[in-house]
């Protein structure tokens, strides 16, 4: 996909410098350095002794372009709802007619926003740019008793799983996690009367009409938490990409360095004609909950998974120390992640020697002492070593919990 371009506009000198102060403004973050080409001048004059430049550039490796600007799973928006059309204030007009009385017609009322879960859409990402949304104000009434139409509704499609929160992020409107669910975020405002509505024996001909009300307005936190079956979790470079490589047509970035996966992936696992959402979510390290690393917000993708597979590193010598510390970031993160059914799996086996293998898994096991412990299969998802035993045992954990 070739690089997007931007028209940026600069006051002052034509520097690099100042263009990347424009593109954090703009996009909130710094480009990488050698990433701003100018194309070409298309205008510039001076105004007040200071030269104002604008020119088209080229974000040629703005970070992961396909990564970091197409997913996007935290979105801060500021929504209104129409406001209602106002009453009109007129009489009737005839030939013949010397006291028509008055007749004039009500507002229409404010279109409400609503927000609209929507199936195969799996990021907030055109919610980053545009952060208002109003909808349609409804129309004045009136003469002829007529009332002006309302206000068309402003449906915000956002993915299944996106949960709607205050804007201090401490109270929970709507959970939208069933495809075509709905929530009424902001209700348009009442039409205004027109003063027909006025009129009384002792007021025939009210000349007074109220004004529509506002619609309602407010700041909403959008956070998509996807929903899948499983999820995986681990220590970067555990092997979590490449085990989603091997059991769906998935194709994440795999690389010989920490932290390659930068954004949760999503995959389709097939088990005799049954199908299973699987989530790779970014590596974890010790202290993810104070920020470390990648931090742990991406916990909040595993909060939906009814299974959670544990991938250990199995050329690490003391695997009982990763789980541990794994465990520890699940516990501080919260949202239940440590009551979920869970699989323990140990991968690239096929780079350690049998006997390290053994020696390590019983040392492994005995970390557990009393407590009961999770269903662990070895594997090598580069080799495809155990991956069908992986498979059949999801589809048996699957298939023993709907029988329940």
């Amino acid at each position: 996909m070739s690089a997007p371009l931007h028209t940026i506009t600069i006051i002052g000198k034509n520097d690099s410098r100042r263009v990347k102060l424009k593109m954090v403004e703009l996009w909130g973050t710094a480009p990488q350095s050698k990433t701003i080409i100018p194309q070409r001048f298309q205008n510039h004059h001076r105004v007040c002794d200071r030269l104002i430049i604008t020119f088209t550039v080229e974000i040629a490796s703005f970070y992961d372009y396909n990564a970091v600007m197409k997913f996007l799973d935290k979105a801060k928006i500021h929504i209104k709802a129409g406001d209602g059309g106002n009453g009109a204030a007129s009489f009737r007009r005839e030939k013949y007619i010397e006291f028509g009385g008055p007749n004039g017609g009500d507002g229409g009322r404010g279109g409400d926003v609503v927000f609209r879960a929507v199936p195969n859409v799996n990021t907030l990402i055109d919610y980053r740019y545009k952060t208002n949304f109003v909808a349609q104000r409804g129309q004045n009434g009136m003469g002829r008793m007529r009332t002006g139409f309302s206000g068309e509704t402003l449906v915000l499609p956002v993915p299944t799983g996106t949960v709607i929160l205050s804007e201090n992020e401490e109270i929970e409107y709507a959970d939208l996690n069933t495809d075509g669910m709905e929530y009424r975020a902001a209700r348009g405002g009442n039409g205004g009367w027109g003063n027909l509505h006025f009129k009384s024996p002792t007021n025939r001909a009210p000349r007074q009409a109220n004004d529509g009300l506002p619609g309602e307005e407010r700041t909403v936190v959008l956070r998509l938490k996807l929903i899948a079956d499983i999820g995986l979790v681990g220590f970067p470079n555990a092997g979590k990409s490449t085990l989603l490589a091997a059991v769906t047509s998935a194709r994440p970035k795999i690389a010989n360095y920490p932290f390659t996966t930068l954004n949760p992936q999503l995959g389709v696992m097939y088990a005799h004609n049954r199908e299973f959402v699987m989530v790779d979510l970014p590596g974890l390290i010790a202290g993810a909950h104070t920020g470390v690393g990648l931090g742990d917000r991406f916990l909040g993708h595993a909060e939906r998974t009814r299974l959670i597979l544990h991938v250990i590193d199995g050329t690490e010598p003391d695997w009982a120390a990763r789980y541990s510390a794994i465990r520890n970031e699940m516990d501080s993160y919260g949202g239940g992640l440590l009551g979920k059914p869970e699989m323990i799996v140990i991968n690239k086996i096929d780079a350690i020697s049998d006997d390290d293998l053994s020696d390590r898994m019983a040392a492994f096991k005995k970390s557990f002492g009393r407590r009961k412990k999770p269903e662990i299969i070895t594997i090598s998802a580069a080799g495809r070593i155990g991956i069908d035993a992986l498979i059949g045992a999801i589809e048996k954990h699957f298939t023993q919990g709907e029988s329940k």
